[in-house]
């Protein structure tokens, strides 16, 4: 039995409509329907909810269908790399932030009487928020072409 039909079957089974599906797995009465169809497939979290709504296991929604397997091993992969991707959101925010830093001292010190100076040297200053920022770009962007490899 494919997805779809065991999707239908279990839902009929409880005497629910797509309309009470939904709103149990606060989705639209058309996500539903597509599922139902064969058009679309859910995530992973709904395939979680549906098998605990349902009381069945994963695995029999999930090996009723091929393609829904290989949608969920392709998602899997996508989620690989978390910590990666966050380690260079964190560089690219440390880049922002030297830079937003620098420029509020540059403007206290022209627009004030205050003569605020930067500890670290001159190349952190000028460079540190580019170097991080674009290393951070150039990192994500392996990052993403990893996702699309795998």
């Amino acid at each position: 039995m494919i997805f779809a039909e065991k999707l239908k079957s279990e839902r009929n089974k409880k005497g629910w409509s797509q309309e009470e599906l939904a709103e149990k797995l606060f989705v639209s009465r058309q996500s539903v329907s597509k599922w139902e169809n064969g058009q679309n497939y859910p995530s992973i979290e709904i395939i979680i909810k549906l098998s605990d709504l349902f009381e069945v296991s994963i695995d029999e929604l999930l090996r009723s269908d091929k393609e829904l397997t290989n949608k969920v091993i392709e998602e899997s992969k996508h989620l690989a790399y978390p910590r990666l991707k966050a380690l260079f959101d964190i560089l690219f925010l440390a880049g922002v932030l030297l830079l937003v830093i620098k420029l509020i001292v540059l403007f206290l010190n022209k627009t004030t009487s205050l003569d605020v100076t930067l500890a670290g040297g001159s190349f952190l200053w000028n460079f540190g928020s580019l170097i991080l920022m674009v290393g951070a770009g150039i990192g994500s962007g392996i990052v993403k072409d990893q996702y699309k490899q795998d």
